[in-house]
C-alpha cells in the first residue's frame, strides 16, 4: 500500500520519513509490509501521501481479512439460527 503510493508519487524512503517526521525503520516495515498501518500512521500518511485516513485503515483491514482467509479454515463452521 505504501510502497505503491510512494512509487506514483517517486518519493524515496528518505523522503517519506522527512515528510512523516518518523523513523526510517517505521517507514522501512511499513514499505516491506511487516508492519500494520495505525490509526496514528493513516492520520500521517493521510497528510502526506493523500486520501483519507479511514482508506488507508480500509485498506489494511482488507490485507488483514485477506491474509486471515488463506490461513483459517472456516470450512467446518456453520451459522446458527435464531429459534
Amino acid at each position: 500500500m505504501v510502497k505503491e503510493a510512494m512509487e506514483a508519487l517517486n518519493l524515496s524512503v528518505r523522503g517519506l520519513v522527512r515528510a512523516l517526521g518518523v523513523a526510517p525503520s517505521t517507514v522501512q516495515r511499513l514499505v516491506v509490509g511487516k508492519s500494520d498501518v495505525s490509526p496514528e500512521m493513516a492520520l500521517k500518511l493521510s497528510v502526506v501521501i493523500g486520501s483519507s485516513p479511514q482508506v488507508w485503515m480500509g485498506m489494511q483491514v482488507d490485507y488483514e481479512l485477506w491474509q486471515a482467509k488463506q490461513h483459517i479454515d472456516v470450512s467446518h463452521l456453520h451459522r446458527l439460527h435464531i429459534a
